[in-house]
């Protein structure tokens, strides 16, 4: 998108250096069971601007003091999660790179999350891209006028806050084997906690302990990365660990009620030129004409997962929920990317932290490359030239 960034480095790629960067890239780390894309995403500064002016107009309505009571009912009442805090520790807005009337490139909104995302990973994945292509100092992937020393200090403020490392955990159902490990790992290596199996944490109490070397360790603050959508039909998995949803002393990073209150729920509530018209499906009256042009959406699913995209009146009509869905105008994507053999799409993840008593600060992005009718890289399985990548930022 940066034509000169884009003609260089195409022109300087060969296969031979796309392995030495997989293969760096994964130096010390287990294999990456997802596919890395054999490019970064150059982004020019006027469309920078856009996705930080979109970005602005979503937080302002998450800072709106009723924000809350506009999102209760996004939080299923069997995954209500006690002892909320005020704000969610990280946001992450999912942008598609369009065209707009005016034939400029521009981001609309795609989906939006208050839950963490690759914040170890993306960061390291940056910097593989800088040391195995000659890329240059023109293009970070850094936002905000954060280096590497201010963007770790901020991502220990929030996620170990006033704890030792060691009091600080990184959870998930089976954390080693997640897809999204490597994250887990690059994570640890950069601010020194546990990573933790949900199995691996015991509850005496109210208070929750792990074991090292034969000693009881308390967990005072958890690091969450598991998605309750993922184990909603096995709650057995509780029995050998502890339920989040009991009253506990610990600490949540980030709470799980803002998983449910920042999602697709918020979206209807959102009016802006970087947003597709949204609207939950129990309030429609009149089924629009042109369905051809909307995609239908489960609020509570993730990755893509149960999305409806050559909707008919048939399936609108069949859906036994309709409080639980959205109908959204489809965003069309422009193949803005210049691959070897043509265009790809893209989206880009703006990333923020937001410490405990401070403001939600972008730091960071992720990108994604397709080739697909969707833009998740399950769906892109065949291709070249897709997957995940990082946005590099014109300065």
């Amino acid at each position: 998108m940066i034509p000169s960034q884009r003609q260089k480095y195409n022109q300087q790629f060969t296969e031979e250096k796309y392995q030495n960067f997989l293969t760096e890239l994964q130096n010390g780390y287990p294999p990456i069971p997802f596919r890395v894309a054999e490019t970064p995403v150059f982004v020019p500064k006027a469309l920078k601007e856009k996705l930080i002016a979109a970005g602005e107009e979503i937080i302002n309505l998450i800072k709106q003091p009723n924000f809350k009571e506009l999102t209760q009912k996004s939080i299923p009442v069997n995954w209500n999660v006690p002892n909320e805090n005020e704000q969610p520790h990280f946001l992450t807005f999912d942008f598609g790179i369009c065209k707009n009337q005016a034939g400029e490139l521009t981001p609309m909104l795609i989906e939006m999350q208050g839950f963490p995302s690759l914040y170890g990973f993306q960061h390291h994945l940056a910097k593989t891209f800088q040391t195995s292509f000659e890329i240059g100092g023109a293009v970070n992937h850094f936002l905000n006028g954060f280096n590497e020393e201010a963007y770790i200090k901020l991502l220990k403020e929030v996620i170990i806050g006033s704890h030792q490392p060691e009091e600080v955990a990184l959870m998930d159902v089976d954390a080693p084997n997640q897809k999204t490990a490597i994250d887990f790992f690059v994570t640890q290596k950069m601010l020194g906690i546990k990573i933790l199996a949900l199995e691996d944490i015991k509850k005496v109490g109210k208070q929750l302990f792990y074991e090292e070397d034969g000693e009881k360790i308390q967990l005072k603050r958890i690091y969450n990365r598991l998605i309750f959508d993922e184990v909603a039909n096995n709650t057995e998995i509780f029995k050998n660990s502890f339920d989040p949803r009991e009253e506990l002393d610990v600490e949540w990073v980030t709470h799980p009620n803002w998983f449910y209150r920042i999602s697709k729920y918020t979206m209807p509530f959102l009016k802006s030129e970087f947003v597709p018209d949204t609207r939950f499906l129990n309030e429609i009256k009149i089924i629009p004409e042109d369905l051809e042009n909307y995609v239908l959406k489960p609020l509570f699913s993730f990755a893509g997962m149960g999305v409806i995209i050559d909707v008919s009146e048939r399936d609108i009509i069949n859906i036994k929920d309709p409080e639980n869905w959205i109908l959204q105008r489809k965003v069309n994507y422009e193949p803005a990317v210049q691959a070897p053999d043509g265009g790809v799409k893209a989206e880009v993840r703006m990333m923020y932290l937001w410490p405990d008593g401070g403001e939600p600060q972008l730091c960071i992005n992720l990108a994604r490359l397709s080739k697909g009718k969707m833009i998740g890289v399950r769906y892109n399985a065949d291709f070249d030239w897709v997957g995940g990548t990082v946005g590099l930022m014109e300065e």
